[in-house]
């Protein structure tokens, strides 16, 4: 494994990696581009407002990110937010409720930008991770009880989620067969690509071949033309309102912030939600990216935040989504041997180029294409094989998921991650935590001869678990770590245990040593080995 010190960052990593750089950002590229207009078309937005996602968290914010290979632009994780802030900002008035999304965005951005000033960069510590697992598979369920109609050409009768959902079975024989060809089509090309083994066959980007698929169906059945079509005696419309509607020329796309409502409430639950959960994904992503990353590299998350606030601040006042570090992105940049941010900027400025050169070919693409690829990507976030594995980790983690997913699609995202907390807070004082360490841990620490030795006392949470973590970065690389955890302790959390193994995983890869002593005498609530552990 090649040590960090291999790869230079700024201009001296540039001039000895453009070449692979410019390769895996290419790559990401064609990755992004349908991705970025389905996530506006899903979100309620002009199709541009992804496009600038694009580019500005390419070209600019990846020369401010703290971190070294995540792909920064829209992400699904937010279409449920800037969708559910359209709908009640603009009371029924898309434009206008656009409008005060960007303006929601604009302070949003400002909000991380103070964040990470503060070093808030270890917010993700406060947030259960089946918090986050559930409020990923409720966008997921989200995602597709939208992008089903938008793939098959059906108009549906209901506005609500679950509304959504009930009505789909009953609305299969509204079917407009030829966008459903092309919709079902970008479905299959995406799920028999994930499929093949062939190593060159799985570099092809599947969102650019089912979209290209699109285009070539859309000729075939002449989209570009309004006209109708007979099938088995049933008569069906088609058109180019079906296919993805662009302005002529990029400055036209460009819409401005309106901040009539910023004394309102409603408003700034708006734009709290757009801050924390940009926020939140933004961190996890980077943090995953850190794991795989070959040379060992770790973000600086504080700026990562500040970096992530001044491109949405600069965002809402041109036009664009919210941008997050997304991890699909940032996992084929990896995987197609990106070394440093300069790949991010690249698939950012082929994004502008694609725009400035050849917009008519994105009047081509077919919205059913774009939905049966956002399709995709709920399935892959609300996934059977999601529920089973979050049951598998104890009963706790599943009753936390499941009120999390429920109140987000009955509520909002907001909401659900509110209740998702306050649920796994009361299952630590179901655990006997007394209320006093639900916030504040009991840990005292003694260091010695490069041996520092962690005492933990009464439990270990995600909602306490800030302090060790501070106490863990004061501790220099190649020593002896012991985490003593007291016969009388009452609990450590699931989260907790996921920290202490990803950092015992981390701090031994880099020499040191990592001793978890009476980490074995509790017992876990379920077979799997990271489950909650409670007093015996």
């Amino acid at each position: 494994m090649n040590s960090k010190d291999n790869i230079k960052d700024w201009l001296p990593g540039l001039k000895e990696n453009w070449r692979s750089d410019i390769l895996s950002g290419f790559i990401v590229f064609l990755i992004a581009l349908p991705l970025c207009l389905g996530i506006s078309l899903a979100s309620g937005a002009p199709p541009m407002a992804g496009i600038f996602s694009g580019i500005v968290g390419g070209i600019i914010v990846s020369l401010l990110s703290g971190s070294h290979l995540t792909i920064n632009g829209p992400a699904a994780g937010l279409i449920a937010v800037v969708l559910n802030s359209i709908m009640v900002l603009g009371g029924g008035d898309p434009k206008l409720g656009f409008e005060l999304t960007l303006a929601a965005i604009v302070i949003a951005g400002a909000i991380q930008v103070v964040l990470g000033l503060v070093k808030a960069g270890n917010l993700t510590v406060y947030f259960p991770i089946s918090v986050v697992h559930g409020m990923m598979a409720a966008i997921g369920i989200i995602i597709i009880s939208k992008q089903f109609y938008v793939a098959l050409g059906i108009t549906p009768k209901s506005k609500t989620i679950g509304g959504l959902l009930m009505e789909i079975p009953f609305s299969l024989s509204l079917v407009n067969p030829e966008v459903a060809i092309i919709g079902i089509s970008a479905i299959l090309i995406i799920a028999i690509l994930a499929k093949i083994k062939n190593p060159l066959l799985k570099k092809l980007p599947a969102p650019l071949v089912a979209v290209l698929v699109g285009i070539v169906l859309g000729i075939v059945f002449d989209l570009a033309d309004e006209h109708s079509y007979t099938l088995l005696d049933q008569t069906y419309k088609i058109g180019p309102e079906k296919l993805v509607n662009l302005p002529d020329h990029i400055y036209d796309g460009i819409t401005f912030p309106d901040f009539s409502r910023w004394k309102d409430g409603i408003f700034w639950v708006m734009v709290v939600t757009i801050a924390l959960i940009a926020s939140i994904e933004s961190l996890l992503t980077a943090t995953a990216v850190d794991n795989t990353d070959p040379y060992r590299r770790k973000s600086n998350m504080d700026r990562e935040l500040v970096a992530k606030g001044a491109g949405n601040f600069f965002l809402g006042w041109i036009g664009g989504l919210p941008i997050i570090s997304e991890v699909v992105r940032s996992s084929a940049n990896i995987e197609n041997g990106a070394k440093t941010r300069f790949s991010n900027f690249f698939h950012g400025l082929f994004l502008l180029f694609f725009i400035l050169l050849l917009p008519g070919l994105i009047h081509r693409i077919p919205l059913a294409s774009l939905a049966g690829i956002l399709i995709m990507v709920g399935v892959r976030l609300a996934s059977p094989h999601v529920f089973k594995e979050t049951y598998e980790k104890g009963w706790d983690q599943i009753v936390i998921f499941i009120v999390t997913v429920i109140l987000t699609i009955v509520e909002d995202l907001l909401v659900g991650v509110l209740c998702g907390i306050i649920t796994a807070i009361l299952i630590q004082i179901y655990f006997g935590v007394p209320l006093r360490y639900i916030f504040v841990a009991d840990i005292t620490i003694k260091s010695e001869n490069k041996v520092h030795e962690l005492y933990v006392r009464q439990a270990l949470l995600f909602s306490n678990m800030i302090s060790l973590k501070l106490l863990f970065r004061k501790i220099a690389p190649g020593e002896r770590v012991d985490l003593k955890f007291d016969q009388n302790v009452k609990m450590i959390g699931f989260s907790a245990i996921e920290f202490l193994q990803s950092f015992k995983r981390d701090y031994e890869s880099r020499g040191g040593q990592v001793n978890l002593i009476g980490f074995e005498d509790l017992k876990p609530i379920s077979a799997y080995y990271g489950a909650t552990r409670i007093h015996k």
